[in-house]
């Protein structure tokens, strides 16, 4: 099979029949064998009752459906389970991605040696102050931290090689870092390709400012475990190390100090009235702190299952 098409959709029974049928018509068009994995999460507009209806007519189509709402990196773990192409498309039911694309990004994939390539929405029709500004701010965010030089993180459409897909787990709201994810596992070719922007012709959006939040938050989450995940004292060994050893340092200064002072019979405060003696002392029982913190993570990273679990690319 040529491509599968992994849709996550909550609430989006107007979009589905156009949706399918522009799909077929593309892909019909360019000779492409497909399958699309409508992933019903949730829903309680009459969604799921569309997508039997349209199974009828389209044998392209395969369809799950959620017992509640669990989000979209969710929807799209459980359809890249079942997709099955040698390229995997994901996209949303909202009509706002393209299927015009298609073609093309699947092309760059196989004869480009891309593994990911991420669609980037140059002109979006959004609201300004309310998703444009704060998706800039995001995006210029998540390529600082991340190093991948992608402008438009959040673009729910992206093509993957089959084998990355099966390879990253996708959790929580981790679905706009798939790429920070492949790139942990080795799958380092990613590229960019302009995708057409539509505007929302049924429906309203299903994301509020708070997702820009948790975004930042989930940034951090899998930017630690990418680079520290099999060896958390790494990190955590390294900063309590640090601040313990910059305590010690300031606790010696002003033992010495106070050394020197009591030797030449020279007045001097006690060392408990200086601000300094705080400061050391917690820097040396924050550094502990992390320490052991460090520590109890690599207890916990040892005992795992996934500790020796390796991407192989090749073998002979």
């Amino acid at each position: 099979m040529n491509v599968s098409i992994v849709v996550p959709l909550f609430n989006e029974v107007e979009s589905l029949p156009e949706l399918c049928g522009w799909i077929d018509s593309v892909l019909s068009a360019n000779k492409l064998s497909y399958e699309v994995i409508l992933v019903d999460d949730g829903s309680r507009d009459g969604s799921w009752e569309q997508i039997e209806s349209l199974k009828l007519t389209n044998p392209h189509i395969r369809g799950v459906r959620f017992r509640r709402n669990y989000g979209k990196s969710a929807a799209l773990h459980t359809g890249f389970s079942m997709a099955e192409g040698e390229v995997v498309i994901t996209m949303d039911a909202d009509l706002q991605d393209s299927p015009e694309e298609i073609p093309e990004m699947r092309r760059m994939i196989l004869e480009e040696g891309y593994d990911v390539v991420s669609g980037w929405k140059k002109k979006r029709y959004d609201p300004f102050l309310r998703k444009k500004v704060p998706t800039k701010l995001f995006n210029w965010a998540a390529r600082r931290v991340s190093g991948i030089r992608l402008h438009d993180f959040n673009c729910g459409l992206k093509a993957y090689r089959l084998n990355v897909v099966k390879s990253v787990e996708v959790y929580g709201d981790m679905h706009r870092y798939i790429p920070v994810l492949a790139k942990g596992n080795g799958f380092n070719h990613i590229g960019e390709k302009v995708v057409q922007h539509q505007e929302r012709k049924y429906g309203v959006t299903k994301f509020g400012m708070s997702r820009f939040l948790n975004g930042f938050l989930d940034l951090m989450t899998v930017s630690f475990l990418t680079r520290f995940g099999k060896k958390p004292m790494h990190l955590f060994g390294a900063m309590g190390s640090m601040m313990f050893l910059v305590g010690l340092g300031m606790a010696i200064y002003m033992g010495i100090d106070k050394l020197i002072a009591l030797i030449n019979h020279i007045p001097q405060r006690l060392i408990a009235d200086s601000a300094f003696f705080y400061i050391g002392l917690a820097s040396m029982i924050m550094g502990t702190l992390l320490f052991i913190g460090g520590f109890l993570g690599e207890l916990v990273s040892r005992n795992s299952a996934e500790r020796n679990r390796y991407e192989v690319e090749k073998e002979i």
